[in-house]
C-alpha cells in the first residue's frame, strides 16, 4: 500500500519536475528516458525438478545453490515504447557512469537526453568522473540532464513498471546463472520492443495538485 510521504516542498517541486517532462510531446533531438535499477539473485537447483504431466503435479527440491547476484541497469523510453536491460556484476558508481555514457551513445544525433532517476547515492554526475578522464567525464556530463524523482517517490519512475513486468513475465522462479538470465531477459525484450508500445501515462500535475493537495505546503491548513 502507498503512503502518502510527509509533507515538503521539496517532494512536489521534484514531482511537477518529472509530470512536467512526462507530457511534453516526442522530441527527437531532446529524447527523454527513464532509468534505474534492480538486483536479481541467481539461484539454481541442486537436483533436477519433476516436471508436471497429466494427474501429476510438479515437484521440486526446496535445497538451492546461491550463484551470486547481478544488477539489472533498466533503460526505457517510454514515449517510443523501447527498452533495454544491462547486465552488471556489480551497482557502484563504474557501473552507473557505464551506463550513462551507453545512454549519451544511444542517442548520437539528440542535443541533450533528459534521464529520468531516483536519489541513489551512485545516481551523480560525479560518479563520471570516477569512471572515467575529466574530458570523458564532462562530453557525457553535457550530453545528458538528470531528473530526479523525489524522496519517496520512485512510483513515478516509469522504468519501475518495466521492472514489474520483467519480475511477471521472465524472472519468475529461480535463475541458475547470468547465461540464462540474460537469454530471458533479451528474448523478453526483443518481443516488447518489436510492438513499440508506448507507455500511456496519465497522471498529470493537474492530477497532482487536485488529488494529492495536501503534499503541497502552501494549500495545507
Amino acid at each position: 500500500m502507498w503512503c502518502i510521504p510527509e509533507v515538503s516542498a521539496d517532494y512536489v517541486a521534484a514531482m511537477e519536475d518529472v509530470l512536467d517532462l512526462y507530457e511534453e510531446p516526442y522530441d527527437a533531438k531532446r529524447p527523454m528516458v527513464c532509468f534505474d535499477e534492480s538486483p536479481k539473485q541467481l539461484i539454481a537447483e541442486v537436483r533436477e525438478r519433476i516436471r508436471a504431466t497429466p494427474g501429476r503435479t510438479e515437484y521440486f527440491d526446496v535445497e538451492y545453490k546461491r550463484n551470486g547476484v547481478r544488477d539489472l541497469m533498466m533503460i526505457s523510453e517510454p514515449k517510443l515504447g523501447l527498452r533495454k536491460v544491462l547486465v552488471t556484476e556489480r551497482r557502484t558508481k563504474i557501473e552507473f557512469a557505464q551506463t550513462m555514457k551507453h545512454i549519451a551513445e544511444m542517442y548520437p544525433d539528440a542535443d541533450v537526453v533528459r534521464v529520468v532517476l531516483d536519489n541513489l547515492n551512485t545516481h551523480k554526475m560525479a560518479s563520471l568522473y570516477e569512471a572515467f578522464p575529466p574530458e570523458e567525464a564532462r562530453a557525457i556530463a553535457r550530453k545528458l540532464k538528470f531528473h530526479y524523482t523525489p524522496k519517496h517517490g520512485s512510483w513515478l519512475n516509469m522504468a519501475e513498471m518495466e521492472f514489474s513486468v520483467l519480475a511477471r513475465t521472465c524472472l519468475a522462479g529461480r535463475v541458475p546463472d547470468e547465461a540464462n538470465l540474460r537469454r530471458r531477459i533479451h528474448a523478453n525484450i526483443a518481443e516488447r520492443n518489436a510492438k513499440c508500445q508506448p507507455i500511456n501515462w496519465r497522471f498529470t500535475i493537474r492530477d497532482a495538485r487536485r488529488k494529492l493537495h495536501r503534499l503541497y505546503p502552501s494549500t495545507v491548513a
